[in-house]
């Protein structure tokens, strides 16, 4: 989903905070003893509780990922459910220590909003989501319709933007809150809902009749999807960005969970210092962790094609094909810098 754009006024009256805050972030997340973790309120395959309040998905294991560098204990983790409308005060605040809620990296949020992104863990785009009732077969057949949308997102100016390229005309149906959109499309009050594409597959999930509702399949927006951390602390931004690499990297040389310990006996020497087993590894101690944290990662929680596979995969309900998330050597964008 794309999130609220913040004012300037806003981002400029915390920014100020944020870079007192954001200094030393791993001492302070040491001394507390977990990571505290911004996600989504509920979206499924991403981020949600279950009934025992216990936060599974996509972005829950990239928590959980950092924790377990940091920790060697992916548990140590705690988590703030965020909305569009509070989620980048509560990273510039410091009420979080990073943001992993499905949020596009956009220049204005990488610049005016005092944030920092590098690492992509999601490639999504902005789709629209109908009734097949509708008997469409594209988004430049959607003119005269009304369309389900969050205010204040990307999403809204996306949505604009595409309507008037395409010379089409559209009815806004426009609600502050998702659970809000999500209820008056699944009531009948507009004929097509859009946000990313990803969240529309989660969405589809919590209608009645989801096999009743289709994606249709352009992509009208660029959305690169990651964590997000505060400007001003370069070894925090550090180590929550290469715990996203060390999980492709992994998937690379093909390490999983089942096979990590026997991989620790490889004669590459490039898979030993990954895994922190060769004489001169230091790219841990680099980062201010111990020299095991890509172990730790990839035993706790998974290679990224595990995380992907497990929480939104082709088995899943969801139902998600790699497409652009596959490694760079499959032919998608997920492509890991050199670890050593």
């Amino acid at each position: 989903m794309k999130k609220t754009l913040l004012s300037a006024a806003i981002g400029a009256a915390v920014l100020g905070f944020a870079s007192a805050a954001s200094a030393a972030t791993l001492d302070n997340v040491k001394s507390k003893g977990f990571v505290q973790c911004g996600v989504n309120t509920g979206l499924a395959g991403f981020a949600a509780p279950d009934s025992a309040g216990n936060w599974t998905g996509f972005d829950v294991d990239y928590c959980k990922a950092v924790a377990a560098a940091i920790f060697g204990d992916a548990s140590k983790v705690k988590y703030t459910p965020t909305t569009a409308q509070v989620r980048f005060t509560a990273l510039q605040s410091g009420e979080i220590d990073l943001l992993a809620r499905n949020t596009t990296w956009t220049i204005n949020r990488d610049t005016a909003l005092g944030l920092n992104f590098r690492y992509v863990n999601y490639y999504d785009g902005q789709g629209f989501m109908i009734p097949k009732s509708l008997n469409v077969n594209s988004a430049l057949e959607l003119s005269g319709a009304a369309v389900c949308v969050q205010s204040g997102t990307t999403t809204e100016l996306n949505l604009a933007d595409y309507f008037k390229a395409n010379n089409l005309q559209y009815n806004p149906v426009v609600f502050e809150k998702l659970e809000e959109v999500n209820a008056a499309y699944q009531a009948g009050r507009c004929d097509v809902y859009t946000t990313d594409q990803s969240g529309l597959y989660s969405l589809r999930l919590s209608l009645s009749n989801p096999d009743e509702h289709i994606i249709l399949p352009e992509i009208i927006s660029k959305e690169p999807l990651g964590p997000a951390v505060r400007q001003g602390d370069d070894q925090w931004f550090d180590i929550v960005m290469w715990t996203g690499y060390a999980m492709v990297q992994a998937e690379e040389f093909g390490i999983t969970q089942a096979n990590i310990d026997e991989m620790k006996n490889s004669t590459n020497p490039d898979i030993r210092r990954f895994l922190g087993v060769e004489a001169d590894t230091k790219i841990g101690t680099d980062l201010g962790l111990t020299n095991d944290w890509a172990y730790n990662i990839v035993k706790q929680v998974g290679n990224y094609g595990e995380v992907f596979e497990r929480n939104i995969g082709a088995n899943t309900p969801l139902k998600i094909q790699r497409g652009l998330n596959a490694l760079w050597s499959k032919g998608g964008l997920q492509y890991a810098p050199p670890v050593r």
